[in-house]
Order: C-alpha cells, then structure tokens, then sequence
C-alpha cells in the first residue's frame, strides 16, 4: 500500500495542537442564527389540517411552501422534533449543487437512459432555487460560484477530462494552483454550473420565515411519535404533545428512523465531521488566491470539501464517514478527537502557508445515507402519505426536487420527475445488524485501501459497484 499525500506530508503535531486549541464543539452556521432565527410554538391538542409536514428541515420546508403556494386556502402545518434547521439542514458544508443523484458518475451506472435528463433537470433545479432566493430576496449568502474537483494523487490526474459537459474546464497543476494555491494539487476541473455556496442555517431560516409569511404554521419542539390511517381515512398524527389529524402527509424525517416501518433499513446515520477557521487576513488569503471562491472537493474517496464563508473563514471537512453499531444517534458522537486531528492535520498538509491559523468551531451532524448514494422515493395509504430520504451527504440542493416530486405525487400528477425510473424504484435496504456493522465496515476499509493503492478496486468494490450497492457520504 502507498502513502497518500497527507501521511507522506504530514504537519508537526504542534502545529495541529495550536490550531485546535480553541475550537468550541459548535455548529458556526447554527451559532450564527442564534440570536435572529424565529421560534415556532410547539403543537398543542388536537388539530385537524389539510396537508401535513412531519420535519422542518430543507425537505419539509420546501415541500410545505409548494404546497401552500399552489392551494393558499389549505390549512398546511410543519411539524418539527426539535428547531428549524437543527440537523442535517443546518450544519452542512453550505453546498448547493446542481446534481440530484449524488455526481454525474452515480447515474451514468444506475440509470444511463436518464442520465442526460437528469442533468438537465439538476441544472433547471439549481436554477429554480436562485431563482427563487433572488424573488423573494432571501438573506441567505447564496453565491454561484462553481466547484472545483481536485487530483491530489498522480493516478487521479488520469480521471480528468472524462466529463461530457461542455463547460468543464480541466486543469492542469499551474492552471489550477492560480485558482487555488496548493502545492498538493496536480490537477482539476472546474465545473461552473455545477455548484452555488450558500449559508444553510440562513437559508433554513429564510424558508421558515417565508413559510410562515405565506401561512404556513410551524411547530417546533412537536416530535411526531406515531402515524395511524388507511388509503379511505384522515391520517392520524400523534405527536409528543398532542394530535394531527391530516388529508395528506409528507414525511421529510432525513436520517430520524421512518414512521413507515416498510423504510426502516433504506438508510443508515453516518456522522461527518467539519472545522471551521478564523477568518483570514488579506496576507493570507492573497497566499491561497482563491478569488473565484469556488467550492473544492477532492477526488478520493475518502474525500475533502472546502469552501469560503463571506468573511473568508475556511470551511474544511469530509474525509471521515463513521458508522456506529445499530445506527446509534447520539449526541456524544458529534465530538471525535481523531477526526479533528485528522481534518486539521491534512488542512496543513493542503494550506501549509496559513500554518498559524487558528480553528475557531468543530462540529459533527448525521447524514442519511441510502444504498444508492442518492435519495428515494416512497409512499403509502394510497399515496396519501408520501416519503422521502437517503439524500447522502448532497441533498441542500435535491431537498428542492424532492418537494417538487412529493407535491406532484400527492396531487396525482404524471410528470417527467414522476416518470423517472431515479424516482420510481426503491433502492435495496441495508441488512440488520450485525451484518450491517460489518458490511460497512469492510466497505471503509477497502475505500481506504483504494486510496491507498492508485484508487484500484478490491474484488469487495466490484461487487458492489456490480450490484449498484455501497457506502458513501
């Protein structure tokens, strides 16, 4: 096995220590909303509503907007565990891409009939949201400003230049380091279509306030504990405080187990952890360029992504996707030292002339992940009761197609996103545990190998990738 760039170049352990030494275990985007973000009452009694939202994530939100905007005199209510925004939604690394299937690869094995469709439909997607923030002007820090994908590793150079996109720009180890300066890259491509920066706790905020402007009604602090009905009556809601009775319901629970018992092992909580910098002075960020503030991803696989806030912090995170035995949840996952050190580790082995830099926020969030790397669709009660999850680790832009897709099914509309086969199978589910530990487990451990060895697939991959399954973030 061969060293990567980040053992064979690894920063002094001081270096490492300094720069954590005054991290707070905090989510910044959540931090940064904390004191203007809006509070919703929690539900009380027993309400009777037309439409209901179980999660007040990106999903429900967007779903709960369309739903309203297009019936203004139905009686359309959000339900939400605990705070707008406070999973998922609220503590990823701020990407909006334009791909709804997790990469332009994933559906070329999956569904290469759709595969120029679902393009197109990314593209239009992605459009509709800037569309939409710039409409109804949403203080959100959106910005369209490309991703950058990275070749750290002399085998990955290879991979360059196999886009079908027109407007994919590969770069060569010059052209590259003038966009962003590192001595580990060797190449890349700039795909400038494909990705937008955007503040997600401020946009989860945005879509509530739009929301509820609209008449939509938000509950927080309302877990939804149980879900009763059949395809002829209302469909009860029982919540930790009281009850909804509902024509219609969409479930956006993301990672949270389903109230549909028939989806309880499509997706498993893998956590993924993030640093966040200072912000960097003019000297710095003129030592990295940068100017395009585009978003970085590299192309192992155990991967990296990075990107700019609007004060020119460096968020730095990825490389890590931890699963624990019987998707656990928990709280105390969120703070794991080794990944930290791992993260800050390989930032100095990127960026080693911004050593002194400081880590001001370490956190830690939970990811939904699916089988086929991208999210699924599913129903009951005679698609009164429609369902959504699995999004991967690249659902702030496909949380916005996936509300179109729920509001068409449950309206009865035959659509091009209906029809698509992407949304019309049901992806294998996980097996219990403890084959599930350890089917994942081998699975991290030969991705590691991989990296390890020219990016060549052992015979557990490659039979994965024969029958569409794996593991991802």
């Amino acid at each position: 096995m061969e060293p990567t760039i980040f053992e064979t170049h690894r920063p002094a352990e001081e270096i490492i220590d300094q720069s954590l030494a005054d991290t707070k275990l905090s989510c910044f985007w959540i931090e940064d909303v904390a004191e203007t973000a809006a509070r919703y009452p929690s539900l009380t009694g027993d309400q009777t509503v037309d439409d209901a939202v179980v999660g007040a994530g990106f999903a429900g939100l967007w779903t709960a907007i369309k739903l309203k905007t297009e019936h203004p005199e139905r009686r359309v209510v959000v339900l939400e565990a605990k705070r707008v925004g406070w999973a998922a939604s609220g503590r990823n690394g701020g990407f909006c891409e334009a791909s709804i299937t997790h990469g332009e690869p994933n559906a070329e094995s999956r569904w290469p009939d759709e595969t120029g469709t679902l393009a197109r439909l990314g593209y239009e997607n992605l459009d509709a949201i800037e569309a939409f923030v710039n409409e109804h002007d949403l203080d959100v820090e959106f910005e369209r400003t490309g991703e950058l994908s990275i070749a750290n590793e002399p085998y990955q150079v290879e991979w360059l230049g196999e886009s079908d996109d027109p407007t994919v720009e590969t770069l060569d180890a010059e052209a590259v380091r003038k966009r962003i300066n590192s001595p580990t890259f060797l190449g890349g491509e700039f795909a400038p279509r494909e990705s937008a920066n955007v503040h997600p706790a401020k946009l989860a905020a945005e879509l509530g306030r739009h929301a509820t402007e609209i008449g939509v009604e938000i509950y927080e602090e309302s877990r939804v504990t149980n879900l009763v009905g059949d395809a002829r009556e209302p469909i009860l809601l029982e919540t930790t405080g009281g009850r909804v009775v509902a024509d219609r319901v969409a479930l956006c629970t993301n990672v949270f187990p389903s109230l549909l018992k028939r989806y309880a092992f499509h997706t498993v909580p893998v956590y993924d952890y993030v640093l966040m910098t200072e912000p960097l002075t003019d000297e710095q960020m003129a030592s990295i360029g940068w100017e395009g503030r585009e978003g970085l991803a590299d192309m192992a696989n155990q991967f990296h992504y990075s990107r700019l806030t609007s004060d020119n912090r460096i968020l730095w995170g990825g490389y890590d996707a931890v699963y624990h035995s019987g998707g656990r949840i928990k709280r105390a996952y969120e703070d794991r030292p080794e990944s930290f050190r791992k993260l800050a580790s390989h930032f100095f082995t990127t960026f080693p002339q911004l050593t002194g830099v400081k880590f001001t926020h370490r956190w830690g969030g939970v990811i939904d992940t699916s089988t086929r790397f991208c999210a699924f669709f599913g129903e009951a009660h005679g698609g009164r009761v429609q369902y959504v999850s699995g999004f991967t680790g690249l659902g702030v832009g496909a949380t916005h197609f996936a509300a179109d897709v729920i509001v068409d099914r449950l309206e009865g509309r035959v659509t091009e996103r209906t029809e698509l086969q992407m949304v019309r199978e049901v992806p294998l589910p996980f097996p219990p545990e403890p084959l599930a530990s350890i089917g994942i487990n081998l699975t991290r451990w030969s991705l590691d190998q991989a990296d390890h060895n020219q990016g060549k697939r052992n015979p557990l991959l490659k039979t994965l990738d024969a029958l569409g399954l794996g593991f991802d973030s």
